[in-house]
């Protein structure tokens, strides 16, 4: 028999599609993997904002999670969204014993309408217990600068702040510069395996469309790392592959603020009027 490529998100619910859970299933598949999710908290939100945040019970966090592993396993897991500082310790508990060596963690702490998403003592929480057993984790500006507690002053900085990041958290780092105002932006992967820096370079696409951007780009590297790309291939893999979504979707009306990147890219073109009639006959 055949298997799949297997990846599990581990993160909030967004009913407006563009980020948490959905953005990554839908990342998994359009990177060809199969989908799997345990939801932490469902919330209210659109392009707009956020207006609430219902936490699902935490024991509930850990059984789903057990059961999608105990079943039908991973290749690799996405930890997104996780508001407090019980969850964060649960699921460092829960996981440890499945040894998946191929965990990529978003640090979320703020939406892009602004909102704030995480607690503040689970900062804390979250930088001693899971950040550090995560293999690569992917922060922005804003929460680089929150776990490293002081500023980075502009793109000259990044490769210092990266590095000293990658120290504190002993991991490896994925620095998103996209919060900067550079004509191009350029990310910086620094790999803690090997001690190389990548530079990821990109020009900036004037959008308002970067709903889930965050979410998109680190479920893509847990997807590529799920089918056995090295560390810094999965991280160019994911880049191009998120730069590809913004592209496509950025000239696209969906909602009244944020709206979310196009992640079927490569597969909605080929789906037209006269495919659908060809599929009727």
């Amino acid at each position: 028999m055949k298997h799949y490529k297997r990846a599990l998100t581990i993160a909030g619910s967004d009913p407006s599609g563009g980020a948490g859970i959905q953005a990554d299933l839908k990342t998994f598949s359009a990177c060809g993997c199969f989908g799997t999710s345990a939801i932490v908290a469902v919330v209210d939100e659109n392009t707009v904002g956020v207006t609430g945040v219902h936490p699902v019970p935490v024991e509930f966090v850990t059984g789903q999670i057990r059961s999608v592993l105990d079943d039908i396993g991973t290749d690799a897991i996405k930890i997104g969204m996780l508001h407090s500082s019980e969850l964060i310790r649960a699921i460092k508990e829960t996981l440890t014993p499945y040894r998946i060596r191929n965990i990529v963690l978003d640090p979320v702490m703020v939406a892009t309408s602004g909102d704030k998403l995480l607690q503040d003592e689970a900062i804390d929480t979250l930088k001693q217990e899971l950040i550090p057993f995560a293999r690569v984790i992917t922060p922005n500006i804003p929460e680089a600068e929150t776990l490293l507690g002081r500023k980075i002053a502009g793109q000259q900085d990044c490769p210092f702040a990266v590095r000293e990041l990658s120290a504190i958290c002993q991991t490896s780092v994925l620095l998103k510069a996209g919060h900067l105002k550079d004509k191009t932006v350029t990310d910086l992967f620094f790999n803690a395996e090997t001690g190389e820096l990548v530079e990821l370079t990109s020009q900036r696409v004037y959008t308002k469309n970067t709903h889930g951007t965050g979410c998109t780009f680190s479920s893509a590297i847990a997807a590529f790392l799920a089918h056995d790309l090295t560390l810094n291939d999965a991280v160019r893999h994911a880049k191009a592959y998120i730069h590809s979504a913004i592209v496509a979707g950025a000239e696209y009306e969906i909602g009244k603020g944020h709206g979310a990147v196009h992640h079927f890219f490569n597969f909605w073109p080929r789906i037209t009027r006269s495919s659908f009639s060809e599929r009727k006959k």
